[in-house]
């Protein structure tokens, strides 16, 4: 009995070995092309290209990252984009987290068929609704200013969605104790719901955060001047100014400065990220 319990605990060793082997080589194959943008964008011009193709860069060099900075404002754009993506990140987080409640635990007339016509809304693909927007900016006077870059991104069905299901959840009694020591329902909103609700709140920070940062066509349709750019323009402008022979070196640096800060939210955000999908696969 004893050998048979051995070789049971052995194969389960082996096939937890196997599995994060495995799962190792996916996460080296996945990193491979950040760590080869990474070590190209401090390579020179010649070398990015050259055969057989060097692991690490034989001259490192920091040329790329200062030809960036000189030839476009890449401050700006930063700038541009990183307040932008934070304001639309706790716009939609606020928004989604109050529309959620409301949906899960206050029962109102029509509220399952106004849930309804949100999820079908996350159906459209978000490039039908470009024209429409875009008229409707133009109608407010809002074309080449922040608040058109920022508004749109508030609303959401996927976060709305996100937040439904997790105060479906939340305990009644828990409401109805709060109710019975004095608290209305935006006091059972903020200092209860809220709070527990942190993994989904780091979720869909770090999915909202991410999509607007890489936001490439409403900011391209929506702005005119230079002052107004984003990353991702800036990027396009910038690999479109090249005529004759493209500058491979400062594009890929330029490409790492705009994956830093994206990189940086889910490091952040990771914890409760994890646990917001451990919270879904343990739900009966």
């Amino acid at each position: 009995m004893l050998i048979i319990c051995d070789k049971i605990n052995t194969m389960k060793k082996t096939k937890i070995f196997f599995g994060y082997f495995a799962l190792g080589i996916i996460a080296l194959s996945m990193l491979l092309p950040f760590f080869a943008m990474l070590n190209l964008s401090f390579s020179q011009n010649n070398e990015i290209f050259s055969y057989p193709p060097s692991i690490f860069a034989k001259n490192l060099t920091f040329k790329n990252y200062i030809n960036v900075f000189a030839a476009i404002p890449l401050t700006k754009y930063f700038l541009n984009s990183l307040f932008v993506a934070t304001i639309t990140t706790i716009g939609q987080v606020l928004i989604s987290a109050f529309a959620g409640y409301a949906f899960a635990k206050l029962k109102f007339k029509g509220s399952d068929f106004l849930f309804f016509i949100i999820l079908i809304t996350m159906m459209i693909p978000p490039q039908v609704n470009i024209i429409p927007l875009f008229f409707l900016m133009r109608e407010i006077h809002l074309i080449d200013t922040y608040q058109a870059l920022i508004i749109p991104g508030f609303f959401g069905g996927f976060g709305i969605f996100m937040f439904r299901q997790f105060f479906l959840n939340l305990p009644n009694e828990l409401v109805d104790s709060s109710k019975i020591d004095g608290c209305n329902i935006l006091d059972t909103f903020l200092k209860i719901a809220l709070p527990l609700a942190l993994p989904t709140i780091a979720t869909l920070a770090i999915f909202t955060f991410i999509s607007s940062w890489n936001s490439f066509m409403w900011p391209l349709v929506v702005t005119n001047s230079d002052n107004m750019r984003t990353l991702p323009l800036g990027l396009a402008a910038f690999k479109g100014s090249f005529r004759e022979i493209t500058a491979w070196g400062d594009l890929l640096a330029c490409a790492v400065i705009c994956t830093i800060p994206t990189v940086f939210v889910f490091l952040v955000g990771k914890k409760y990220f994890l646990n917001d999908l451990l919270q879904g696969s343990l739900k009966e």
